[in-house]
């Protein structure tokens, strides 16, 4: 069961991408990326992590997101051949922002600006 979850997170990943990608204006200088999808158990719910660049546009992203989620549902309802699909939920990444302080942190680190 483990592994149908695991493979039904990277094809829910792949086709909300191809949508995302395809069907949504974003203006030019936002890049938007699905991080992962977390399916529970019984495959009733997915919830999708974006994360947005620059960082001050992910508010905005994720309601231009679900204001389209009930399109973008459809269309996944129609590729998806299943009994149940999954109903999609957009969520912050905040693994993204983590790692990005960290990077920064190190970068410092490594060129030799920290303050002792």
């Amino acid at each position: 069961m483990k592994k149908r979850i695991e493979g039904l997170n990277q094809l829910i990943k792949v086709e909300v991408g191809r949508l995302i990608l395809r069907d949504i204006e974003f203006p030019k200088d936002v890049l938007v990326t699905v991080t992962r999808v977390e399916v529970t158990a019984d495959t009733r719910e997915g919830r999708v992590y974006i994360s947005a660049f620059p960082e001050k546009n992910e508010d905005w992203v994720l309601n231009l997101l679900n204001k389209n989620i009930f399109s973008i549902q459809k269309k996944i309802d129609k590729r998806l051949r299943m009994r149940v699909v999954p109903k999609i939920s957009f969520r912050r990444e905040k693994g993204t922002t983590e790692a990005e302080k960290i990077e920064k942190i190190l970068e410092k680190i490594k060129s030799g600006h920290v303050a002792k």
